[in-house]
């Protein structure tokens, strides 16, 4: 508001402003107008010029509606709502760099409201652009407070500070009508207003992007074996998102890289921390960025970040980043520099940005992955992700036999754990599924020696990608932080183990 009284005072002759919200704009372009005395005028192509709720539908023509503006004598801003699909008239083009001459002189001004920014290249220079904010914590703060008021006679509403603080942060990037919309809704759902059904409305927003994939969370740490190392680290950065760290001086938490052998809990971590911090998990798709069309790939990087920006805070998951970032090498001879454009857009963001995204990348490899990506400032810290140790993998067991319903103390942990020596958690998973279906087969309950029979069955992946593996845990040993207190059992022997 104080942007567009500036720009009002200075005569600037015509301001295009971004935004869904055109009525919350309408609002206060009309504020502006009353404090400095100055008329007030609307134009749909529906309703034509109006004034004072009276309409002129003789101007539902834009051209007829330009020729008013040209033709009205007092000092007035005009507020034309959803210009953009004129702006290819190259006869509306014309008419409005004619009217700049003639509104600054007279106390005029127009402004254009549209959700879309279509600016024709001839008037570039004439107009002044504007991107409306989303409601900021302040405005949702007031909303609340309305809301809780108008409900008081029916049902009292009282909110702690950390309640209070979770549902305005939760609503942040919604319009003032959605979060107006879904407080309604969770009040007829639950009678009250809960931070699940927030997020619920975000969801909408994603699916939309056509970019971002919103996942649903069942999922928390519990769910994860192992990792206490990057089980403490996410607690304790899971407080840095709350006005108390900002008062403190504390940063926003940018990310983390997660690098690891296959299999071993990264995408399930991805997953835990949206639910332990209870934020909208978001996975970005990288191969849903490149488009055919020439500038769609940049322009798809930005509509993406754009988003995750706009229903922040949340957790932007991107997965497997290292296949996403495998051509940039030799990205100026394959496809004209896009990969390389598309990364340094990413990267940039990463670096700059200010609202809270907090970034889980995972890759397998390090090959692929540019040195520019692993400094310090694009992620908070690096983790490497190993093989469950011996612990580790009893945790494991015990965790995917007790998802299935069964007592995981009437299984001898110990012994799985054993056998299954330099086993991923998801060929340990795959492990209690393949037991169970045998189990099914012989029409007798699951038993450790199920279990076994499957574990025997199976060569790992730390076998048949030893080499690979090996090279990882190398480069790891002194770039990245373990995941794990405890490392897994290096030179793998399951077969031999004695049972």
């Amino acid at each position: 508001m104080k942007e567009i009284d500036t720009l009002i005072r200075a005569a600037y002759p015509l301001i295009y402003i971004v935004t869904y919200e055109e009525k919350r704009v309408e609002g206060c372009i009309k504020d502006v107008a009353t404090e400095r005395n100055r008329q007030f005028l609307t134009w749909s192509c529906i309703d034509g010029v109006s004034r004072n709720n009276t309409s002129n539908e003789d101007t539902k023509d834009p051209l007829v509606a330009l020729d008013y503006i040209n033709g009205f004598r007092e000092p007035a801003i005009f507020a034309f709502m959803d210009l953009h699909p004129f702006m290819d008239d190259p006869m509306i083009v014309r008419k409005l760099r004619e009217l700049v001459d003639t509104l600054k002189p007279q106390s005029k001004t127009l402004i254009i409201v549209s959700p879309i920014l279509k600016l024709p290249y001839e008037l570039e220079k004439q107009i002044t652009v504007i991107d409306w904010s989303l409601p900021d914590k302040d405005d949702i703060s007031r909303l609340l407070d309305d809301v809780t008021e108008k409900m008081e006679p029916r049902l009292k509403l009282s909110f702690s500070s950390d309640e209070r603080e979770g549902i305005v942060k939760s609503a942040m990037g919604l319009t003032l009508d959605e979060i107006d919309n879904v407080f309604a809704r969770s009040l007829v759902k639950h009678r009250n207003i809960v931070q699940d059904e927030i997020v619920s409305e975000k969801e909408q927003i994603i699916r939309k992007s056509g970019i971002l994939e919103f996942f649903p969370v069942s999922e928390s740490l519990t769910d994860v074996g192992g990792m206490d190392n990057l089980k403490q680290w996410l607690t304790k950065r899971g407080h840095a998102f709350s006005e108390k760290a900002r008062e403190f001086g504390l940063p926003q938490p940018k990310g983390i890289l997660l690098l690891g052998v296959q299999g071993c809990g990264k995408s399930l971590i991805c997953k835990a921390s949206a639910s332990l911090w209870k934020m909208p998990l978001l996975r970005f798709d990288v191969g849903k960025v490149f488009s055919g069309i020439v500038g769609g790939s940049e322009e798809n990087i930005r509509k993406a970040i754009k988003t995750a920006e706009a229903i922040s805070p949340c957790i932007l998951w991107i997965d497997e980043l290292d296949k996403g970032l495998s051509g940039i090498q030799s990205s100026s001879f394959s496809d004209a520099g896009t990969t390389a454009r598309v990364f340094g857009t990413f990267l940039t963001w990463q670096q700059e940005k200010a609202v809270p995204v907090f970034t889980i990348a995972t890759c397998n490899s390090v090959e692929n992955l540019p040195p520019e990506l692993l400094r310090k400032g694009r992620f908070d810290e690096i983790f490497f992700v190993d093989l469950p140790s011996d612990l580790e993998r009893m945790e494991i067991f015990s965790i995917h036999i007790s998802k299935r319903n069964r007592d995981s103390d009437a299984f001898d942990l110990d012994t799985l754990s054993k056998v299954s020596s330099g086993f991923s958690g998801a060929e340990i998973e795959q492990a209690v599924i393949s037991g169970m279906f045998d189990a099914f087969d012989e029409d007798t309950e699951l038993q450790t020696d199920h279990i076994l029979k499957a574990i025997y069955d199976t060569v790992p992946l730390s076998v048949t990608m030893k080499e690979g593996i090996d090279h990882l845990r190398k480069w790891a040993a002194t770039r990245a932080i373990p995941a794990s207190e405890t490392l897994a059992v290096e030179n793998v022997n399951f077969r031999n183990v004695e049972i």
